[in-house]
């Protein structure tokens, strides 16, 4: 052999591996990107900042999270795919398409707005260490961000796993406080058996198929042997429930009331949009993505999830007590079961009709986000002056603050589907035409009562904010108080309401944004409707 014929040898030899290596597209990434380096600056910005500079760390975690909304405008057409196969470009493990990109949007102004009511938050109480609550809330941000461009089941595992496991730590971040340490341990142990569950299922699918994207296993379910459809199907069922737990569906859902009381109420807030989001996108790729070969057993079996859900949800915010302590975050928290019971009907529906019903479910989630953020806004600005968190705490709320109790107000009407809360009576329409469009008439009869069912307890609570404000009851009877039967432990009577402290910037920042959010979205719910059409993966 030549010595031209010696050198050319290892430039042949190096040429398929130089195939191997693939190009990054950094702007289709960079939102979920921005986050996680905005959380790693913060955790070491930690070290240096002194405590009475502590807040400029909270200013740093709503700048980064900003910049990473801002990182979705170039974007906005779609299109953008990247760690793509060698071999086939047209797999890839992320796609940027427009149903990412509504997901993240969702995701990244639910952090937001939970950034700007944190910043209240940290300032008031001294046990929550800085530092390490705003890189957790951002590193669980990024993971939230990543999950819904995930393309194929391993990016989408460690997306679910980056965007919880950090909020487990949110939960019992309070330090000395028992009933925190109680939910973070509650939320752990289920969300650890979810993630188990649904390894298992993810596993039983590869051995299956022998593929981890999701367009791949789409094609390659159509055609497994005859000796491996068993195995397929019970990856399918598998995976199914340990998103179940993910999204708090019944009969998963036993960790939400006592996670929602226990967390520091922005990480409440949190919990109820940004992971249900991450949740119920995970879901929608899984099923709608993955496994449209198997609609005949994630089809059902999500129908009959819908059902079971928003019936727990419901009839147990109904039973909620006005004067038991944190009974208003309880009965918030059981509203998100429900909430997900009417997030699962058009995912169940996409089973008998088409793909296209997905929309319902986007658009429901993005109503629900700016709903139910703003009714935890309007929570924390009252929880300053009442934090045993009753019912009854909110009554007179209109005579002590006008523009908060007008905002609640409109925020359950919006959750209960009545004017003037227009986009939550267009969003529930949309979820119940899609369940009847898919031939699924006894959901629809199901959905109907359960909403008959939430119109008591949203209408009571908004009745509560327009209420005169109890007296003290030493201004009633300060002689029969002494002699009136002791009250149950869960039964206190309404204490007096403390005169209103300042209204933080932040905190009335979130409550102003949320109510505009609504405002405009009732008045122009065609800016809701434009997802609900078409296909979302394009």
């Amino acid at each position: 052999m030549t010595l031209a014929a010696q050198a050319a040898e290892p430039v042949r030899a190096a040429a398929p591996a130089a195939n191997l290596v693939q190009s990054v597209d950094w702007l289709a990434i960079a939102p979920p990107v921005v986050a996680a380096a905005a959380a790693l600056l913060i955790l070491v910005a930690d070290l240096f900042v002194p405590q009475k500079r502590k807040h400029l760390l909270g200013l740093g975690a709503v700048a980064g999270l900003v910049v990473a909304l801002a990182a979705l405008l170039p974007l906005r057409g779609g299109g953008h795919k990247t760690f793509c196969l060698v071999a086939d470009a047209t797999v890839c493990s992320y796609a940027a398409d427009q149903f990412a990109l509504v997901i993240q949007a969702l995701v990244l102004v639910g952090a937001l707005v939970t950034a700007l009511l944190s910043l209240t938050l940290a300032q008031d109480d001294t046990n929550l260490p800085a530092g390490e609550y705003w890189f957790l809330l951002l590193s669980s941000a990024a993971g939230a961000a990543l999950l819904p461009a995930a393309r194929d089941l391993a990016t989408l595992v460690v997306a679910l796993e980056v965007a919880s496991l950090p909020a487990f730590a949110l939960v019992g971040l309070r330090r000395g406080d028992r009933r925190s340490s109680e939910a973070a341990l509650k939320f752990f142990l289920s969300s650890v058996t979810a993630t188990a569950v649904m390894l298992l299922g993810v596993s039983f699918v590869y051995a299956a198929t022998g593929s981890l994207h999701l367009t791949e296993i789409a094609t390659r379910l159509d055609n497994v042997p005859a000796q491996l459809d068993t195995l397929a199907q019970a990856g399918v069922a598998l995976t199914l429930v340990g998103f179940a737990f993910k999204t708090a569906a019944a009969p998963f859902h036993f960790w939400v009331p006592d996670t929602y009381v226990g967390a520091p109420l922005p990480v409440a807030a949190y919990l109820s949009v940004t992971g249900k989001a991450v949740g119920f996108s995970g879901l929608i790729l899984v099923t709608v993505v993955a496994f449209p070969s198997y609609a005949d057993v994630w089809g059902p079996a999500l129908a009959v999830l819908a059902a079971l859900t928003m019936t727990v949800g419901n009839v147990a915010a109904l039973r909620q007590s006005a004067t038991r302590a944190h009974s208003a975050i309880r009965l918030l928290a059981w509203s998100s079961v429900g909430q997900a019971g009417y997030l699962l009907v058009p995912i169940a529906a996409a089973a008998y009709s088409s793909d296209a019903q997905i929309g319902s479910t986007v658009a429901y989630a993005l109503m629900y986000a700016v709903v139910n953020l703003g009714a935890f806004a309007v929570a924390a600005l009252v929880s300053r002056t009442s934090p045993g968190g009753r019912l009854t705490d909110y009554q007179g709320l209109y005579a002590r603050s006008p523009l908060a109790a007008l905002a609640l107000g409109f925020f359950l009407l919006c959750l209960a589907g009545l004017p003037p809360g227009i986009i939550g009576l267009v969003a529930k329409v949309t979820v119940f035409s899609s369940a009847v469009d898919a031939g699924l008439a006894w959901l629809a009869v199901v959905m109907a009562v359960n909403v008959v069912i939430a119109l008591y307890y949203y209408l009571r609570w908004t009745a509560l904010l327009f209420r005169p404000a109890p007296r003290a009851a030493t201004e009633e009877a300060p002689q029969a108080a002494t002699d009136a039967p002791p009250r149950p432990a869960t039964e206190e009577a309404p204490r007096p309401v403390r005169a209103p402290r300042r209204l933080p910037a932040p905190l009335g920042t979130a409550i102003v944004l949320t109510l505009v959010a609504a405002v405009v979205l009732s008045g122009a719910p065609q800016l809701i409707l434009r997802f609900i059409t078409g296909s979302l993966f394009q």
